[in-house]
């Protein structure tokens, strides 16, 4: 385990002691976000991310261990195993390199160097390759014999086969090559003339004949140009110089002219081309994809990061609309708590047009159930439901306006035909499953869209050309971070929320709910610990994430874990109140001395965070919500005119630049040169996601559907 810490540490430049606590924390099951909030004192205050960057480490570094135990395995099996070539294996760090080292004793398949030296070809290559020979032909002819090698040529020819492969198993030869590769590598991608003039190749005309240094190559043009080339598109290579690199490893192998140096040149030609270049390509490819991947990913990381921590609502009576033109709008009613009380189909638009019908039964429907705020979802008439909306002149006497608030749909038909909105409303259609989760969007976008796979909630870029494996750890990490931030209600909070919270997981998620069903609302998080199968572990790890509001303990409605309820309590106690009286008296709260407090396992971090905890019991990181409004005079496309600015809502946010609804049903795209009047690095230093922004129209492309804005001066 030390050695793994100190490469972890080094690689990571963390501190060691922060480093093999973290790690001893996550053998004994902790997860990551327990360990962020409650063990800062043993990991030296180590946020989530760099916790999260420790274990994945871990994990690679315990990877290449078994890799290192199967090479020794297959070496060692073959008779070939050495005392120093056991301990440069054993000193290897380096995945690239390790495979270096295995490659000469790795099985393959039967190669043209493999033929050559079993017709006895290997002596041949031997004399070549120390270039004393000088006539090799002369001394090929001693190695023609029977059926196969019947002239000087052919023996030569196997003999160069045999330096071919010895060429390319050697490691400098290798490594000389990445280095070209790293210092001057080109990707260039061309369009497959049979497919030029086909629509779905115009959206990628910007790559029919691209090449840029690899180096500099953005991960959205990689990934990009890697799907064009999957799509049968493009057809894309990386290469250096080839003949610079072909000159400089045969000056690394030929000491001076001669008939042998000649034949080593030319099996160091055809190495290049056959073996050692191709082998090369495919290792930068995947590192470039793997690279690229990772931007992605952590783009598309961020992304969900903002959209889950979405100022809610709160609890609210919401009227959830799933608009619509020839099927009309699906209207649902729900409490304070998200149930559904009462949905109904409207007609207010064309082709049926019952507006005066839609008129009176939303003016009823507002009274009855006293909407305090109404949600619109984004995608068809939604620009005509909400201006229908505005045209409703109810008369309300004493029930306050309903707020109105246009709400993103993207998921919506995935969670509607979902398992989970089945088994909830086993006895309505998909459109009100949909209109459901649209309202309690609006109240909770967080509770609602931990329900929903996140590659279908409508951000990222590249999601299905990336890692499907490491992109679903990565947003699954995403969610748990995001939902033991915030916390969740324990008497309200649904399965599958629970299900994120640290330490529980599906089965003791729906283990608590079933609980809570048989014996009603948790009355103290100690209850917890009567759940079939939540165990001390379990208990530790969820307690402090879970809420319960008027609880008669008002710990349990606050980040505070119950291990350190007797802090409080003795803090409580020194001030001579109650906990409820402290919490409530921000006053005898500024007189306590914190250090005071600190003990074996509880230090100052800890102590920190429990009296910002008494200061705000329970606080919603999330910010207000804010009421939006796009351009009234523009609809569609077609309204666009070049200069005009308009209001819009950002959408996406991707590595080159920012996704805006300005309310023509197709987003248009700020590049990332336009966001600011000075040099952006990355999007997120200057816009978050939901953001309401003022763009200004650059140009419109109908024929490949794309709007340019620009943020620039306006």
């Amino acid at each position: 385990m030390h050695i793994l810490t100190k490469l972890i540490s080094q690689k990571l430049q963390l501190p060691e002691q922060g480093v093999e606590n973290t790690l001893k924390l996550l053998d004994e099951g902790c997860t990551i976000p327990f360990i962020a909030r409650y063990r800062k004192e043993r990991t030296g205050n180590l946020d989530e991310v760099k916790i999260a960057a420790i274990s994945e480490m871990n994990d690679k570094l315990k990877e290449l261990i078994k890799r290192k135990e199967t090479i020794v395995k297959t070496i060692t099996e073959q008779e070939k195993m050495t005392p120093e070539l056991q301990q440069r294996i054993s000193e290897c760090w380096d995945a690239t390199m390790l495979e270096d080292i295995y490659l000469p004793y790795k099985p393959k398949r039967r190669t043209r160097a493999q033929i050559a030296r079993e017709q006895g070809l290997e002596p041949l290559a031997q004399i070549i390759m120390l270039q004393r020979e000088r006539n090799p032909e002369q001394a090929a002819r001693r190695f023609v014999k029977g059926d196969i090698i019947t002239s000087p040529e052919l023996a030569l020819q196997g003999a160069k086969d045999i330096i071919a492969e010895q060429v390319n198993e050697d490691e400098k030869a290798r490594n000389q090559l990445r280095g070209a590769f790293r210092r001057q590598a080109v990707i260039s991608s061309k369009v497959v003339k049979t497919k030029a003039d086909s629509d779905e190749a115009q959206k990628y005309r910007n790559y029919f004949d691209f090449s840029e240094p690899l180096k500099r190559c953005s991960s959205h043009r990689l990934l990009a140009m890697r799907r064009g080339e999957n799509e049968g598109i493009l057809r894309v290579s990386i290469s250096p110089d080839d003949d610079e690199c072909i000159t400089r490893l045969q000056r690394q192998y030929v000491r001076y002219p001669s008939a042998c140096g000649n034949l080593i040149e030319e099996a160091i030609e055809d190495c290049y081309k056959r073996l050692l270049k191709p082998s090369i390509e495919n290792e930068f490819a995947a590192l470039s994809k793997e690279k690229a991947d990772e931007e992605a990913i952590n783009v598309f990381k961020e992304n969900l990061r903002q959209l889950l921590l979405s100022a809610p609502l709160g609890q609210k009576r919401v009227m959830g609309i799933d608009p619509g033109f020839r099927t009309g709008c699906k209207v649902v009613c729900l409490d304070a708590q998200g149930t559904l009380l009462h949905h109904e189909a409207i007609f207010p638009h064309p082709p049926v047009n019952h507006s005066m019908q839609a008129m009176v039964a939303m003016e009823k429907l507002i009274k009855k159930f006293q909407i305090e705020a109404i949600a619109v979802g984004n995608g068809t008439a939604s620009r005509e439901t909400v201006e229908f909306i505005k045209s409703l002149n109810p008369d309300l006497k004493d029930v306050q306006v309903p707020k109105l608030f246009v709400v993103s749909e993207d998921g919506a038909s995935v969670y509607s035909a979902s398992k989970e909105a089945r088994e909830e409303f086993p006895d309505e259609d998909v459109t009100v499953r949909g209109a459901v989760s649209i309202g309690r969007r609006l109240m909770d976008p967080l509770a609602e869209l931990v329900k929903i796979d996140p590659k279908s909630i409508g951000v990222g870029q590249y999601q299905h050309d990336v890692d499907q494996s490491k992109l679903k750890h990565s947003l699954d990490h995403t969610v748990e971070s995001c939902v033991n931030l915030v916390g969740v209600n324990l008497n309200t909070a649904s399965r599958h929320l629970l299900t994120y919270i640290s330490g529980l997981g599906a089965t003791l998620a729906q283990n608590i709910v079933d609980y809570r069903t048989e014996h009603g609302a948790f009355a103290s998080r100690a209850e917890l610990k009567k759940v079939p199968r939540l165990g001390p572990v379990a208990f530790q790890q969820c307690a402090g994430f879970l809420r319960i509001p008027d609880a008669k303990n008002p710990l349990d409605n606050s980040s505070v874990h119950p291990e350190s309820y007797h802090i409080v309590e003795e803090m409580a106690k020194d001030q001579g109140c109650t906990v409820a009286e402290l919490i409530k008296d921000k006053e005898r709260q500024k007189t306590i001395d914190i250090k005071k407090y600190t003990r074996d396992g509880v230090g100052i971090p800890t102590l920190t965070d429990i009296m910002k905890e008494l200061e705000k019991p329970g606080r919603d990181p999330r910010e207000q919500l804010e009421e939006f409004e796009f351009d009234p005079n523009v609809k569609e496309v077609d309204d666009l005119v070049e200069g005009m600015e308009l209001p819009g809502i950002i959408t996406n946010i991707t590595n080159f630049g920012v996704f805006v609804d300005i309310g023509v049903h197709q987003d248009g795209l700020v590049h990332i040169s336009q966001l600011a009047d000075r040099y952006v690095k990355d999007p997120n230093d200057v816009v978050k996601l939901h953001q309401h922004v003022r763009v200004r129209v650059l140009e419109v492309d109908h024929r490949r559907n794309r709007i340019s804005l620009t943020m620039r001066g306006v």
